[in-house]
């Protein structure tokens, strides 16, 4: 897995209807589903992706259009790559500066695309209204809030990201950074968004300060260096490439991209989240996540919002959440809380009416000041996770320092939630039968749960394994020939042999 939460489109049948079940919509944007009628009170997130297409479609008819934007990329021409690399794996699919325009009519500005690298010519009429749209999605998650924006003198640069899940599954992920560009007077915020198949926030946060530093000096000069790293092959996990770029009065500068190890973790920075909440309301955040129940993020800034959400669902890890999650969610879109299926979602603060009206959800202000945490919840979240497992995960946190860098917390953290998952669900290999070693194998739920001594344990189980991300976990599983293991696996054996090489000691 490379990133967060990935929508996975396989699905087993509804274990209550019988029928079989789709994926509502990933990060950002939404998957269409089943047509229903979207006057209703509670709508379903794929008619409001439909409708706010539609809007878009409608907008576009009804304006003059601005400058035709070319969306699909040139196909790039495959190049050998050796291990330091990934194979087929390129940075971007394409760079987009969205600036805010006023529109002659109402008077307000508006988010819209003022530079795009690269461009394509010669495209077929649906490419070109397909993109399109989705070009214009990508201004309303780069500029979501929905207001009259203003000319400003100050403003606090802020980075972020969303993503996009196209009707057939593909995902995209957009990084943003939002600021006031350079010149003197009031001035309107711009945001630079990449976009890309690969998930690496740290990678594309760097990648910016180059963009930035680059644009002070001549928007030409963004060129250059987006051509060099596009032809550049994407490092493999652990590697670096080297990028090389010419600045005016600088000369040549060779600028260094590293992935980390474990490339689960480079799209996570967990110091958001463990700064904005005590480890005893992270625990209470994990176990509602875990159950796959209806939680809401609300904050001030947006990248608060973004990380936080990525943070959380990294905690599941090896399992996937399999629902909808909306780092932040656009004004136009705020109806997706009145979604009764599970979600993830962050809206910013002066939108927490919207959330508060809600019931049967976990709402969750990270905001500075704040008189409560938790402002919605159902109320048995710290009951939830077996309590000697919750207090092994909250003595394992507290070996952190105060001031702990980004490294240490995504080696601690890690350390401290996956054990969980080992001990609740990690006998599950055992309890897989199979015909033969080369075929697929049956899992055994009633042996499963029989294995597992602590009562405690049994009855958080027997949730967890209703959930949509257990469920596909174990298909998965079961596909796998007997003699392949997975990630989960092999963290399995290497905490045993931990356990084995402490008891000798003692």
């Amino acid at each position: 897995m490379n990133g967060v939460g990935m929508m996975r489109n396989r699905r087993r049948g509804d274990k209550k209807t019988g029928r079989k079940t789709k994926p509502l919509s990933a990060e950002g944007a939404f998957l269409p589903g089943e047509d229903e009628d979207d006057r209703g009170a509670m709508k379903r997130l794929s008619t409001m992706w439909s409708s706010f297409r539609g809007k878009i479609s409608r907008d576009r008819a009804s304006k003059e259009p601005d400058s035709p934007v070319s969306p699909e990329l040139a196909a790039v021409e495959e190049k050998p790559r050796d291990q330091r690399y990934a194979s087929g794996q390129f940075f971007f699919e394409y760079l987009v500066v969205v600036s805010l325009k006023k529109n002659i009519r109402s008077g307000e500005y508006e988010p819209q695309i003022s530079y795009q690298f690269p461009k394509r010519d010669g495209m077929v009429r649906f490419q070109k209204e397909e993109e399109e749209k989705t070009l214009k999605a990508i201004t309303l998650f780069c500029f979501p809030e929905g207001i009259n924006w203003a000319p400003l003198t100050e403003y606090r640069s802020e980075t972020f990201s969303f993503v996009l899940t196209e009707v057939d599954g593909s995902r995209r992920n957009g990084y943003c950074r939002r600021l006031l560009p350079h010149g003197n007077g009031a001035r309107l915020p711009e945001a630079y968004c990449i976009i890309s198949k690969l998930a690496c926030f740290g990678l594309f946060s760097k990648i910016f300060d180059e963009v930035e530093k680059r644009k002070v000096k001549s928007i030409a000069m963004i060129y250059p260096f987006m051509q060099s790293l596009r032809e550049a092959p994407f490092p493999a996990p652990g590697n670096t490439v080297n990028i090389k770029s010419f600045i005016p009065e600088s000369g040549t500068e060779i600028i260094s991209l590293t992935r980390p190890t474990d490339s689960w973790l480079e799209h996570v920075d967990f110091r958001p989240l463990f700064s904005a909440l005590t480890d005893e309301e992270v625990l209470q955040v994990f176990a509602a996540t875990v159950l796959e129940r209806r939680i809401v993020f609300i904050a001030e800034e947006l990248g608060t919002l973004s990380q936080v959400i990525h943070a959380v669902t990294v905690l599941l890890h090896p399992f996937i959440w399999q629902h909808t999650l909306i780092s932040i969610v656009p004004e136009i879109l705020i109806d997706v809380v009145m979604a009764p299926t599970p979600y993830l979602l962050g809206v910013q603060k002066r939108l927490a009416d919207e959330v508060t009206e809600q019931g049967d959800l976990l709402a969750v202000d990270l905001s500075e000041g704040r008189k409560q945490t938790f402002i919605r919840q159902i109320g048995d979240e710290d009951s939830i996770l077996p309590h000697k497992l919750r207090d092994e995960i909250l003595q394992a946190l507290k070996s952190r320092s105060e001031k702990a860098t980004l490294e240490e917390m995504n080696r601690l953290v890690p350390e401290a939630f996956l054990p969980f998952f080992i001990k609740t669900v990690g006998h599950f290999a055992k309890h897989i039968a199979r015909p033969g070693p080369e075929k697929p194998g049956q899992f055994q739920k009633r042996s499963f749960y029989k294995a597992l001594e602590s009562k405690s344990t049994r009855h958080f189980v027997k949730q967890f394994v209703e959930t949509q991300m257990f469920d596909l976990f174990i298909q998965e599983a079961e596909q796998r020939p007997a003699n392949q293991n997975g990630f989960f696996e092999q963290k399995i054996a290497e905490y045993q042999k931990k356990m084995r090489e402490k008891a000798k000691k003692h």
